[in-house]
């Protein structure tokens, strides 16, 4: 493959949004493909995960990581091949994982590599998807903010919001092979189904039931309380959940997707005083904090995979182009599974 005769397709930060995210917020580029410097290389994106954290990288300000910049190809994690390479570590027809951004292509400079997040994958032990899914940051996030923040006890009652996506399906998984019951809070009658069915969750809470379902959801099926909350929504059901904890439970503060695209304050916990009352402790999860442990989450699920206690679902959608509106998905509940857009087969 010539690299010189290739086109880079890009999608970059126009303007910050305020809100959902619309066509003004991004510009479409194209640039000449780069030949890797010495220890160097080039990547052909095959897929790009869409997370709901990219809502936040899009908003100036202070965050765990800097914003993308105005006129910034827009951040994403996601899975490739390697086209060119000036590195001994990296060979043509590798599989890596790494910061693509939204792009066809990207050229890594050595001294990048390690900010970047490089690293090769092994196809034999999952999928490209799964790759970006249970073996990738959001299965790292449900792992590390599970065992390493939740502290889960066989018997004990996790709840986990966000059920059916990508980081609530993992959380829920490890706790059940862990010995926990679980209940999981999704969307819809087919993605509680299929988190019961399809998942061995014990239980699965549709919110989008009506006024007053999440509280009695949690009233039938956590009778004892809950001793562990998993949250990636935020807003009313986090309030919903604060008051069935236990003492002493623990809450893993992950993400609040139904707070990101506010355009007021955002709403902050009012039964925060529940943590008082039961001794209980509220901790944030960033997962790349864990970073040096991943290969030891990674050989632990590929274990779960492989033996059939986990099931990896995603929901694909192909073509570069359709980024803008794909991205909205999260924000609508559209997505059934993890967000996967893939940019090109290989």
């Amino acid at each position: 493959m010539s690299l010189a005769t290739l086109v880079n397709h890009q999608i970059r930060l126009a303007a910050r949004p305020v809100g959902l995210p619309t066509a003004a917020n991004w510009s479409h580029t194209t640039e000449a493909v780069a030949e890797p410097a010495e220890g160097g290389v080039t990547l052909k994106t095959l897929a790009l995960s869409l997370d709901p954290a990219m809502r936040g990288w899009m908003n100036e300000g202070k965050s765990y990581i800097p914003p993308v910049g105005i006129g910034e190809v827009m951040r994403a994690g996601g899975v490739g091949v390697v086209v060119a390479s000036k590195n001994d570590k990296y060979a043509v027809g590798d599989h890596v994982s790494a910061t693509f951004g939204v792009q066809e292509y990207i050229t890594i400079a050595q001294e990048e590599m390690k900010r970047n997040g490089l690293f090769k994958i092994d196809l034999r032990v999952g999928t490209p998807t799964q790759w970006l899914n249970v073996l990738g940051m959001p299965g790292m996030t449900g792992y590390f903010g599970l065992m390493d923040v939740g502290l889960p006890k066989a018997g004990e009652t996790v709840v986990v919001s966000g059920a059916a996506g990508a980081v609530g399906q993992t959380v829920g998984q490890i706790a059940k092979i862990k010995g926990c019951r679980v209940v999981g809070i999704a969307g819809g009658a087919a993605k509680c189904d299929w988190v019961v069915k399809e998942l061995g969750f014990d239980a699965c809470i549709d919110y989008k039931a009506g006024p007053g379902a999440v509280r009695a959801g949690l009233k039938d099926h956590c009778p004892k309380g809950v001793d562990i909350y998993f949250d990636n929504v935020g807003g009313e059901i986090l309030d919903d959940v604060l008051a069935k904890i236990t003492r002493g439970a623990r809450i893993i503060i992950c993400g609040a997707i139904s707070q990101y695209n506010n355009t007021t304050a955002v709403q902050g916990p009012k039964n925060y005083l529940s943590l008082l009352v039961n001794r209980a402790r509220m901790e944030g999860i960033v997962v790349f904090d864990y970073a040096d442990r991943y290969h030891l989450a990674v050989a632990e699920m590929a274990v779960y995979l492989k033996d059939g206690r986990m099931k990896s679902k995603e929901d694909v959608v192909v073509g570069l182009n359709t980024f803008p509106d794909t991205l909205l998905k999260l924000f609508n509940g559209e997505n059934f599974g993890k967000l996967v857009l893939e940019v090109a087969k290989g």
